[in-house]
């Protein structure tokens, strides 16, 4: 049966990522900061949860070591934890606001899959799926005809950009392990206010489909639930 992690799995995209998985067999590790809410969604999915802050080091080798001394290997890594970042002005934005945004988007990333690399290299078929954005994508903030064009956040779009450039990088390092980003879409979810047109089951379709890839499956793409994104 495949082990997946997923972190920040304790509400929306992340919590019905989880329910998808576990519904095509997945064996789910619920991935939260918060003790409370990471155990009821758990609870609720019928999966275990296991605690991770992925902006701090000591918390996410001592996930990785809880999850090696249960289940001993992970298949599927979901790098999903994120934060938009805060709203106004660009000329108001700081760098304690531009560091906090990256902590968790990019430099998170880098952390979680550190620490569980040696994991996920004890599974036949290892997987690593980044929740990027079109947020992230030049060519889609480019386009006026899409609200990613329309948009204006500097933070959480450069952050996006950077882990779509983390997951192709990370790609070619690793011939090993497949490694994609997946693009959500405009999903109606708490993040933003719901106000997206996507259902959050639409929304989690790329995530699904790269998590279940198979031995011959890609690397290095980037994709929504249509087909392949713009860079």
């Amino acid at each position: 049966m495949t082990t997946t992690f997923i972190t920040g799995a304790n509400r929306s995209l992340g919590y019905e990522t989880a329910r998808r998985l576990i519904e095509a067999g997945h064996t789910v590790l619920v991935g939260a900061r918060d003790s409370a809410r990471g155990q009821a969604a758990a609870d609720a999915l019928g999966a275990r949860f296991v605690q991770i802050d992925v902006t701090d080091d000591a918390s996410v080798a001592a996930a990785a070591a809880d999850i090696g001394a249960h289940e001993g290997a992970v298949d599927v890594l979901i790098n999903n934890a994120g934060v938009l970042g805060p709203h106004g002005p660009a000329d108001q934005l700081t760098a304690a606001d531009a560091s906090a945004v990256f902590e968790v988007n990019v430099v998170g990333i880098v952390r979680v899959t550190h620490a569980f690399l040696p994991l996920l290299r004890r599974s036949a078929n290892p997987v690593i799926v980044n929740v990027s954005s079109g947020m992230g994508s030049f060519a889609a903030t480019h386009d006026p005809g899409r609200a990613e064009g329309r948009a204006v956040a500097p933070l959480y779009t450069a952050s996006k950009a950077a882990v779509t450039m983390l997951t192709t990088q990370y790609a070619k390092s690793w011939p090993d392990v497949k490694v994609n980003a997946a693009d959500p879409g405009y999903t109606a979810t708490d993040f933003n206010g719901h106000s997206g047109p996507q259902t959050v089951s639409e929304g989690t379709d790329a995530i699904v489909e790269l998590a279940t890839i198979g031995a011959d499956g890609p690397t290095g793409v980037f994709r929504d639930r249509h087909g392949a994104m713009a860079w």
